[in-house]
């Protein structure tokens, strides 16, 4: 009981002996040894830092992987939203449609068009653009013939029964058209126009 313990300010009581000489003589190491433990712990590094590459890379790959992925779902919830969209619009272009010629212009006409034209530009904002359809040549792409004209060839929309709609370059719906021949003259429009706008 007589036994007094260092609490911490002092040596430790089984502390090793520091090595006499720095070259490893007195710790009795030979330097062909201490050159192939430099070399073990240089070739450990050396993979180590392989690794950490390799890992930052993946790691990159993998943040690259998971922002495509997220502007995908974006891209496809934001799709969903505006085919949901589309037929809102179609009900305004058939109200405005159904307004009488001799109707004069009251105040929930206008209202009702302002409304459609507000709708459109949100669409069109949200980079929504319409299909041409009518008098265009038919392109099975754009458009869905649902009629044609008897004894026609089919190979100009005649009428447009739903306006088609595209997204980026993507179609989000195609146009519900009505199928004949062209109008007379508009064969050698189109060719001339063509060369015109080129």
């Amino acid at each position: 009981m007589g036994e007094r313990r260092d609490d911490g300010g002092g040596e430790a009581a089984t502390a090793t002996a520091p090595p006499e000489d720095l070259n490893g003589d007195a710790v009795g190491l030979d330097p062909a040894d201490l050159a192939a433990e430099l070399d073990a712990a240089r070739a450990e590094r050396d993979s180590l830092i392989d690794q950490l590459q390799r890992e930052r890379a993946d790691f990159a790959n993998f943040r690259r992987r998971v922002d495509g992925e997220r502007a995908t779902a974006r891209q496809l919830a934001s799709r969903d939203i505006l085919i949901r969209i589309l037929p809102v619009m179609d009900d305004f272009d058939r109200a405005m449609a159904a307004v009488p010629a001799d109707q004069p212009e009251t105040g929930w006409i206008s209202g009702t068009r302002m409304v459609g034209k507000k709708l459109a530009s949100v669409l069109e904002s949200a980079g929504v653009t319409p299909v041409p359809a009518l008098g265009e040549r038919f392109d099975p792409a754009l458009h869905e013939a649902v009629a044609t004209e008897p004894g026609t060839a089919g190979d100009h929309v005649v009428e447009v029964y739903q306006g088609g709609y595209r997204l980026a370059g993507t179609l989000l719906r195609p146009a519900m058209v009505k199928t004949g021949d062209a109008p007379p003259g508009q064969d050698d429009e189109d060719s001339g126009g063509a060369t015109s706008q080129a």
